[in-house]
């Protein structure tokens, strides 16, 4: 392994339940004396990139404590109002729509060029007004809109040609554009445009991204969905395939998945906003555990 390739952290997407329990297990890990943030790579992709870009730039106790302090909100049934959602949010037939969209792909470079396809189809008769909408939303959510000095890596797929992108601080793109388009799910949410290019969600390069810390001696992958994926196992998207590649390549590897009163905290819809309290609480209670379990393995 290359000096300074030392540790990577991972954040995969998993809504606003999963941002918010990232947040959550940092900050345990953290106030019990484990600093993950202190990682010489973060990667993140989807809901991950926008916790990734977070933790840079605040510290995980005080994106924490705002997460608590929120006014709280009434939990929704899945599709339900969007009181309890981001003002842009996922189309209410979006799971259905991309699971079409998988079942009729050969393979995973097939299903990124259909899914790139039928994201700009379905936003070819909208008016243009969701690409500012979503970026005042992401741009909200950020602390700083700077690219921090360490390596942050931001997945996207591009809409036209179904080619994986991961963005860092050299690519000319500013952080915000970066995070909303790997958070941008195609539909609903719409391809998001830098440029003349339009992008859509990160997780369709590879589920958690896991495989970007190649080289790494140790890597730390959290996985709101806990490495599961809707992808046949043969195309390798899923996080086993990953972990199995960087312990080839000779990295240790720790994953972190939701334990059980995590995922009573997500509930049936990890898009609705009134589940973030609780998914932060039970992060940080779990990320607190852990920190001892895993301090030989990070230090």
């Amino acid at each position: 392994m290359q000096t300074g390739r030392e540790r990577a952290l991972v954040l995969h997407g998993g809504g606003a339940a999963g941002n918010a329990w990232e947040i959550g297990v940092v900050a345990g890990l953290q106030e019990a004396g484990l600093d993950v943030t202190e990682a010489d790579l973060i990667i993140g992709t989807s809901a991950g990139s926008t916790a990734a870009a977070q933790i840079t730039s605040a510290s995980p106790a005080e994106l924490l404590a705002a997460i608590l302090s929120a006014a709280p909100r009434p939990r929704t049934s899945p599709g339900g109002s969007e009181g309890a959602r981001a003002p842009i949010g996922p189309a209410a037939n979006h799971m259905e729509i991309t699971s079409e969209i998988i079942a009729a792909a050969k393979d995973a470079a097939d299903m990124r060029r259909r899914m790139g396809k039928a994201a700009l189809d379905a936003d070819a008769a909208s008016d243009g007004s969701g690409q500012a909408q979503w970026r005042a939303v992401v741009a909200a959510r950020l602390p700083h809109h700077g690219w921090p000095q360490r390596p942050l890596l931001i997945t996207a797929v591009d809409a036209h040609t179904g080619e994986p992108v991961v963005f860092d601080r050299h690519s000319g793109v500013d952080l915000v554009d970066a995070v909303a388009a790997s958070t941008s799910n195609g539909f609903g949410v719409p391809p998001y445009s830098i440029g003349d290019r339009r992008y859509i969600n990160g997780g369709y390069r590879r589920n958690e991204n896991a495989d970007l810390a190649a080289g790494y001696a140790r890597v730390l992958v959290l996985s709101p969905f806990g490495g599961r994926s809707r992808h046949p196992v043969e195309w390798g998207m899923h996080l086993a395939a990953q972990v199995d590649e960087l312990r080839a390549g000779g990295s240790r590897v720790e994953t972190i998945f939701p334990d059980s009163d995590s995922l009573n905290a997500f509930g049936a819809d990890t898009m609705d906003l009134s589940t973030r309290r609780p998914a932060a609480q039970a992060g940080y209670n779990q990320g607190r555990a852990l920190a001892r379990q895993l301090a030989e393995f990070w230090r």
